[in-house]
């Protein structure tokens, strides 16, 4: 876990909805989940009692919050991370990457069980399957969010995903919209989104199976990704679907844009998509518009999956940037 990420510039500034945004304010809060991922390398996944020899393994920090939080911090943001560990070797170690990614640790939570863990298996050509125990993520609950409260009214970025209670993420959103932020759900994995929680996010991200869960139709392309965001869109929330890599489509009340994806060769897909909520938060804590935040988003993404599992925590903002800059000209 090699450390990495600077921090953004504090000042004073106005929030999304321009509401004024005092000096010092925090950058990104993540609520969410913790997780030791074990990877396999496999020539392909396996069928229903078959055992397949694999060619590979290894461990990675994971969980969609460490995973966005990590990725927040590398592009730039103040970050904090609000979740809880286990009192085992998986847990020291994931306490570890986290604090040299620059992620603020002071809310997470201590439990006497098992930290949460995965195991994923990676075939050959860059596609996985994973299986996930929470372990100490059930642990999150509302007591937890109450006492998180200082950090959550200080963000001006709150990131939220499906591996952790409905309950916690509404106890963090009212929270933080209070105080003026603003919520970002990743909807994964998939579940219904309640009224109560769907009236408390302003922007909603899903990929084309998550999408296609919550009833918007296949996603097989951009002008399918865009056809899903539409349907998806709600006067409370915009909604950003990633289509792998075809690109992405962004809907809003008041338009529809769609970003084509970057080529990349050997692409390994794995966590790609939490690269990209976290890029996307740290640009949206640094004041960028929302298109020019998924823009920014989008080449992280890219420059993740085509990069070696030992280089991927080291992708810097100044790199985001030259890609995009060399896109630009090319």
């Amino acid at each position: 876990c090699p450390r990495r990420g600077g921090r953004a510039p504090h000042r004073a500034t106005r929030n999304l909805r321009g509401e004024a945004v005092s000096e010092g304010r925090l950058g990104v809060a993540v609520v969410g989940s913790l997780h030791y991922d074990i990877m396999v390398s496999a020539p392909y996944l396996p069928r229903q009692g078959e055992t397949l020899i694999g060619s590979a393994w290894w461990w990675k920090p994971g969980g969609k919050g460490g995973n966005q939080a990590m990725a927040a911090a590398r592009h730039g943001a103040a970050t904090v991370m609000i979740g809880a560990l286990g009192a085992d070797d998986f847990g020291a170690r994931l306490r570890a990457c986290l604090r040299d990614a620059g992620v603020g640790l002071s809310n997470i939570r201590d439990t006497p069980g098992g930290s949460g863990m995965s195991v994923a298996l990676v075939e050959g050509g860059g596609d996985y399957s994973a299986v996930v125990v929470s372990g100490a993520n059930l642990a999150i609950d509302a007591a937890q969010i109450e006492a998180s409260t200082p950090a959550l009214q200080s963000a001006k970025i709150l990131i939220l995903q499906n591996e952790i209670s409905e309950a916690a993420n509404i106890a963090a959103a009212r929270i933080v919209r209070a105080a003026g932020g603003f919520v970002v759900l990743n909807a994964a994995p998939a579940r219904p989104l309640s009224p109560e929680l769907g009236q408390l996010v302003q922007l909603l991200i899903v990929n084309a199976i998550e999408a296609e869960m919550l009833g918007a139709p296949p996603v097989m392309d951009l002008e399918t990704a865009a056809a899903a965001a539409r349907h998806l869109n709600t006067p409370d929330y915009t909604v950003i679907v990633t289509a792998g890599g075809h690109g992405l489509a962004g809907a809003s009340s008041r338009d529809v844009v769609t970003l084509a994806g970057y080529p990349v060769a050997n692409a390994q897909t794995h966590g790609a998509g939490d690269t990209f909520v976290g890029a996307l938060a740290a640009r949206l804590a640094a004041d960028d518009t929302l298109d020019l935040a998924m823009r920014y988003a989008n080449a992280a993404a890219a420059l993740h999956v085509g990069a070696a599992e030992h280089a991927r925590g080291k992708i810097t903002v100044a790199d985001v940037q030259h890609f995009l800059a060399d896109q630009h000209t090319a």
